[in-house]
């Protein structure tokens, strides 16, 4: 797994940024134990498996 923008991966998944952001608020508290600054470009790996794993988005 390798870090990812927010928008490449909101692209993997077929939606908006503010989409994606959307889904993850539910998991905020989880994504900013990991690490998640709220206004990151960039999403760490361990994040984007995370969030892959929770939608069930194709990373690889």
């Amino acid at each position: 797994m390798k870090a990812m923008s927010k928008q490449q991966l909101a692209d993997r998944a077929g939606v908006s940024v503010k989409t994606l952001m959307a889904w993850c608020e539910r998991y905020r508290t989880d994504l900013e134990a990991m690490g998640l600054q709220p206004k990151a470009r960039v999403l760490p790996p361990n994040v984007v498996r995370f969030i892959a794993e929770r939608y069930c988005i194709d990373v690889e």
